[in-house]
């Protein structure tokens, strides 16, 4: 089968296109026929070198974290799952990922793929959808009427956030760049603020019960947006190279969000799918034999704002 894999870690040019063995699932998991797989910034540290602490990957390593796939065999014990069920995952990081035609996962890790995408945009939910719920329900508790400040609102997860924040009722502003502004506007953000442009701290005029920081801004400025919180409030950084910060004497809570798999907040967000009330946006789809081109444009901050899809025909 045709995969894309590195024997060393490094720049984008370690990666390879090329034939590798089908994998033999074990007890408990699963052999998927993959539809997709995505691309993430987590994949480009991972292939650098810079994980190997908290992500200790075996070389040579697959890369892709998310997948969209059929079920083609079953493992020892598996009774959850069939053969041809479509299901998606978020699979294990220090485990081979899906840039392959096939690959194993655990049959835990996996929850029927929405009905109403193609199998392969589905792929586009796991990662960034679960990094979302997790960071406004999950960590924040984010509730209707609570104002959210979503601070990186144009990228993948920002995209989910702001649906998800809108639906639940709450009020959300968006800090973005001009080219998302509409786009999230259209999500369902009520005030919209270019960050190019403005201060955040001066545009928001009126304190906010949550701050999502999903963008590598310097701690200076994640500070600052700690100041926007009303006493007992709560930030949530997903930005984990740089500590959420807090303000103790306010009683507001910086909490680090590292997300992890989750199949049955998968499947409520599937279901949000489904039922038309959140959107599966793709920004771009490539073919798995361009993925290393791809992690070249990643490296030079070339990528679209969104979710960059990686399909594959097994």
């Amino acid at each position: 089968m045709k995969a894309v894999r590195f024997h060393e870690f490094g720049g984008p040019e370690v990666l390879r296109y090329e034939d590798i063995d089908q994998p033999v699932p074990g007890a408990g998991q699963v052999r998927l026929r993959v539809a997709a797989t995505t691309f993430n910034g987590v994949d480009a540290n991972i292939r650098g070198g810079n994980m190997q602490g908290p992500i200790p990957v075996a070389l040579p390593h697959t890369p892709g974290i998310d997948v969209a796939g059929t079920v083609d065999v079953l493992g020892a014990g598996v009774d959850s799952l069939a053969v041809g069920d479509r299901v998606i995952g978020f699979l294990p990081m220090a485990g081979a990922g899906a840039a392959a035609e096939y690959v194993i996962a655990p049959a835990e890790a996996l929850t029927a793929a929405p009905t109403t995408v193609p199998l392969a945009d589905a792929a586009a939910l796991p990662i960034v959808g679960l990094t979302a719920w997790q960071a406004l329900f999950e960590r924040a508790k984010l509730t209707a009427g609570q104002r959210v400040l979503i601070n990186g609102a144009g990228g993948a997860v920002g995209g989910y956030a702001v649906q998800l924040a809108e639906k639940v009722g709450a009020h959300v502003i968006a800090v973005t760049g001009p080219r998302s502004s509409g786009r999230v506007r259209t999500a369902g953000a009520e005030q919209v603020i270019d960050h190019t442009t403005a201060d955040v701290t001066s545009a928001v005029t009126e304190p906010v019960d949550v701050v999502l920081n999903l963008a590598p801004v310097d701690p200076e400025q994640l500070g600052a947006l700690v100041t926007l919180i009303r006493d007992g409030g709560t930030l949530v950084n997903t930005t984990v190279w740089m500590p959420a910060p807090a303000d103790d004497k306010r009683g507001v809570t910086g909490i680090n969000l590292f997300v992890r798999s989750d199949a049955d907040q998968l499947a409520q967000l599937v279901t949000e799918v489904d039922a038309g009330r959140l959107h599966i946006d793709i920004a771009e789809r490539v073919p798995l034999a361009d993925l290393p081109a791809l992690h070249a444009r990643a490296a030079t901050g070339a990528l679209p704002s969104g979710k960059v899809t990686v399909t594959v025909a097994a």
